[in-house]
């Protein structure tokens, strides 16, 4: 990042002691992130909600894919067991399922 964006996304606390949190948050939502300084230290980082979830996604998606990948090294086909059996195996009729929506996977 070079020195004029790191300024630029930049607040100092002062401004919220002046009032102009309005104008912060405005300024937030309409260029993205702003770090918060406090006795020319980071205290903070300013995101909009949508930034926020956004970014909260991809973690989570990040988290799944490794599950994923670590089962995915472990996985024995020979071990799979069908779902016919499994719905025997607990006394689960297909009867017993069809009141259920059908599960979307994305």
């Amino acid at each position: 990042m070079n020195i004029i964006a790191a300024i630029e996304n930049t607040i100092p606390i002062s401004q919220f002691n002046r009032g102009l949190a309005g104008k912060i948050f405005a300024d937030v939502r309409q260029n993205g992130a702003k770090v918060v300084m406090k006795n020319n230290a980071p205290e903070c980082v300013l995101l909009s909600p949508q930034e926020y979830i956004r970014i909260m996604d991809a973690l989570n998606d990040a988290k799944l894919l490794l599950i994923a990948s670590e089962r995915m090294e472990h996985y024995d086909s020979d071990m799979v067991i069908p779902a016919e059996e499994v719905q025997k195996n607990l006394g689960i009729s297909d009867e017993d399922l069809s009141d259920f929506k059908e599960v979307e996977f994305e």
